[in-house]
């Protein structure tokens, strides 16, 4: 078989985006067959399979579960549901104890219905949602089927509103959404203030 063949496993920097990986390993392998498994938003930092050449064939059987560790922003609403965007409002949160943050995750756990972010990659009639949200449209996004097998606090912070979390979750769940919900769900808002990838499955 001509040319490179097979997987590479990148920790992905803050800054890029999943495409920039792919064609930075263009011009270093000077093939134009690569492709990327798993999408990550530029802030979001960690694990990004890269196929290289025949391998592509290979990207959509790869297993589709993911794993993150990420901090939630409690009080902050924005347009991206991440830092990253314009903050809608900004409100105190809740006093509150970590097993009353267990029970409001308990929704979010098992097979869910969720909306993904305005500023997304999902396809709206052939376009991407991001595209649309960034001229100023409105629309609406229908929520869809995920799983998030697990949801684990690794710490919560009263003095600055921050969750840090681990996420088990199935491939189409978006974390910055989950942000957003359990905001909206403790009345105060939400968005991610971090994320990082800890593996592909």
């Amino acid at each position: 078989m001509d040319g490179p063949f097979g997987f590479l496993v990148i920790d992905k920097p803050q800054c890029f985006t999943s495409h920039d990986c792919v064609n930075r390993i263009r011009k270093v392998f000077r093939i134009k067959r690569v492709g990327h498994g798993g999408t990550l938003d530029p802030a979001v930092t960690g694990v990004l399979p890269i196929a290289l050449g025949q391998a592509t064939r290979l990207l959509p059987y790869l297993p589709s579960d993911k794993k993150y560790t990420g901090v939630i922003q409690l009080g902050k609403r924005t347009t991206t549901d991440d830092l990253e965007g314009e903050i809608i409002s900004s409100e105190d949160w809740p006093r509150i104890e970590q097993s009353s943050l267990e029970k409001h995750l308990e929704q979010f756990r098992g097979p869910i219905q969720q909306c993904p972010p305005q500023v997304s990659s999902v396809h709206i009639s052939g376009e991407r949602a991001y595209q649309k949200a960034r001229r100023g449209e409105q629309f609406d996004l229908p929520a869809r089927a995920v799983t998030i097998h697990e949801i684990r606090i690794l710490n919560w912070n009263q003095n600055t509103g921050e969750i840090e979390i681990n996420v088990h979750c199935s491939t189409g769940t978006y974390i910055r959404a989950l942000a957003r919900d359990l905001g909206n769900s403790l009345g105060c808002g939400g968005c991610l203030r971090k994320l990082r990838r800890t593996q592909a499955l």
